[in-house]
């Protein structure tokens, strides 16, 4: 919680619209049980800890935002969108054919590049609407608009994680930025 607390002011310089709410309910840090109503395994209790860091529109973790999760031998952070529904998936793949040049500019640029991937579910077929010979299609096949960047777990417990933490939240930004415009939200 305090990790939350602490970050509230460095978010605010990569974006005002994103918040870090550290109240222990309904906050950025994601509970810590397992929905077990559709699951074969009943084991009540995650094995990870999830912050996420969502935009003031969201209401849940599938809006654009920056992202934390912290379990054993998987720390990594993320930014972007995490299956997005199905109107804001539409929204987005318009975006990219629109703007190519600023998607590439977004996830291929060397800040970006030198620290995340691109990662998430893909559709196996292109989707529907969308020219299978796009150049990009790739990346109209996402159903997950998100970066990740591995970290080890020494690092995340060391001094200036933090301040790293805001550093790679703001290498990032572009992509956010990026999403936040497809899906009609201020950044």
């Amino acid at each position: 919680m305090r990790f939350i607390t602490d970050f509230r002011p460095l978010l605010k310089r990569i974006s005002p619209h994103f918040r870090a709410d550290p109240r222990p309910v309904g906050g950025s840090m994601f509970r810590i049980y397992r929905d077990t109503r559709f699951s074969k395994d009943k084991s009540p209790y995650k094995t990870y800890t999830g912050i996420q860091f969502r935009h003031d529109l969201g209401k849940d973790a599938h809006a654009p935002g920056f992202y934390l999760h912290l379990e054993p031998k998987s720390v990594f952070i993320g930014l972007g969108c995490w299956h997005p529904d199905g109107t804001s998936v539409k929204k987005i793949r318009d975006a990219i054919v629109d703007d190519p040049a600023g998607w590439k500019r977004a996830t291929r640029s060397k800040k970006f590049m030198s620290r995340f991937e691109l990662a998430g579910d893909s559709l196996v077929r292109h989707p529907r609407d969308f020219d299978p010979d796009h150049p990009l299609i790739e990346d109209l096949r996402r159903k997950d608009f998100i970066g990740v960047a591995p970290v080890s777990e020494k690092r995340v417990t060391q001094r200036g994680f933090l301040e790293e933490f805001a550093k790679a939240c703001g290498d990032g930004r572009g992509i956010v930025r990026f999403l936040c415009k497809a899906v009609d939200a201020p950044f």
